[in-house]
């Protein structure tokens, strides 16, 4: 693993984006920053990091065979990569909410943002950012539902440690795509997807409220599946959908 380590960048998405253009990059080349001045989120939403007190980076994954249509099954991947080292740490009331937030305590202490790169059907390459709150001890009143693993859990965590980890669980669940075990990696996803089979109250765009129970996401789109109350099933992408 080549590891790029900078003081600070506008994304190491972006970053790592332009440098794939320009170099032949190894495989699992992860670039780090200490600080982000304009780091992104799911549908250019900003992510807000206090720097030198979180992990900001980006991986460069390549692919030989892997076509489009799977790429749900890379977003089970990476989310359950994070789900993984951190129920390590021993995170309480841990759970995938869909896509690939992770929540703590129905707190939000890390987002994913996956950026493919094409050739013809399949995905050449995949740009994984992650941002994962870990020392930051307070968050600005506008993000209510952010949280850190310092503040769940009462102690400062090192940060290169925590890379390590997830670099290495995101190199075995890759493996699993690799290989083409997309039931294993739907299993393990949906075993820890947040609010599944429980009867919830959601809104759509127009801010109408309605009850359901998500029941699953449909792998051809990554479309979320609900379940309504006159046992119809919905699908919602990605910002149609909210939990009321």
């Amino acid at each position: 693993m080549q590891l790029i380590k900078l003081n600070a960048t506008a994304s190491t998405n972006s970053f790592l984006k332009e440098l794939s253009v320009d170099s032949n990059l190894d495989n699992f080349t992860v670039v780090m920053a200490d600080k982000q001045t304009l780091g992104r989120g799911q549908m250019n939403t900003v992510w807000v990091s206090e720097p030198y007190k979180n992990l900001m980076f980006s991986v460069y994954v390549k692919f030989n065979d892997l076509e489009i249509k799977d790429q749900t099954f890379l977003n089970y991947a990476v989310a359950i990569s994070m789900y993984e080292v951190l129920s390590e740490y021993g995170l309480p009331k841990l759970a995938v909410k869909w896509p690939n937030d992770i929540l703590s305590e129905k707190k939000k202490v890390c987002g994913i943002l996956i950026e493919n790169i094409l050739k013809g059907k399949n995905i050449n390459a995949s740009i994984i950012g992650i941002g994962l709150n870990v020392n930051q001890e307070s968050f600005p009143k506008e993000l209510p539902d952010a949280s850190s693993l310092k503040m769940i859990l009462k102690k400062d965590f090192d940060l290169d440690e925590l890379l390590k980890r997830i670099t290495s669980k995101l190199k075995e669940n890759m493996e699993l795509l690799i290989d083409n075990k997309f039931e294993s990696l739907e299993s393990k996803y949906l075993n820890v997807l947040y609010k599944k089979n429980i009867p919830s109250m959601f809104k759509d765009t127009r801010n109408v409220m309605f009850m359901g129970k998500i029941i699953g996401v449909n792998t051809s789109n990554g479309k979320l599946q609900i379940e309504l109350s006159d046992e119809t099933i919905k699908e919602f992408a990605l910002k149609e959908v909210s939990l009321a």
